[in-house]
């Protein structure tokens, strides 16, 4: 298991340099967006900036639990195209061309992100819906194949 989220290089199955960024699997989660939410909070509290992709109905439902699910907590927060968007640590949207370049990204999605290469650090949240599970598993498989290292944690089977 990798411990820094530090860029390293590293050679794939064909031989070609890949610039080897850290993806981690939250996995088998009764609460997705509230887990997610935490996390969030703990990259916000980190001064970490980061990107949250997702399907618009799904990042809808992130943004209102971003506001209600600690009382104490303020995580600010805008869709990508906002005119906040340059001043705001926390970025949701469905479509990363849209997104301004953050070195995390949290995916909500069920598909491998077309840019996750960008980004220093991929967060795969995943409930435990067999559905989804099966998405992941495939999302899984793609990384792999491809030479990254990944992490994975189980909250729960």
């Amino acid at each position: 298991m990798s411990t820094g989220t530090h860029l390293t290089t590293s050679i794939n199955q064909r031989g070609l340099w890949l610039s080897m960024i850290r993806v981690d699997f939250h996995a088998h989660l009764e609460d997705p967006l509230g887990y997610a939410c935490r996390l969030v909070r703990k990259a916000y509290r980190a001064t970490h900036q980061l990107i949250v992709l997702g399907e618009p109905a799904v990042l809808r439902a992130f943004d209102r639990q971003l506001w209600i699910f600690s009382p104490l907590d303020f995580i600010p927060h805008c869709m990508a195209g906002s005119p906040l968007t340059d001043d705001t640590p926390v970025i949701l949207t469905t479509d990363l061309d849209q997104a301004p370049f953050y070195p995390i990204m949290l995916n909500l999605g069920s598909k491998v992100p077309k840019q996750f290469a960008r980004f220093q650090r991929l967060i795969e949240i995943i409930s435990n819906d067999k559905h989804e599970l099966a998405a992941a598993r495939n999302r899984y498989r793609f990384y792999q194949d491809q030479g990254y290292a990944l992490n994975t944690y189980k909250r729960g089977e």
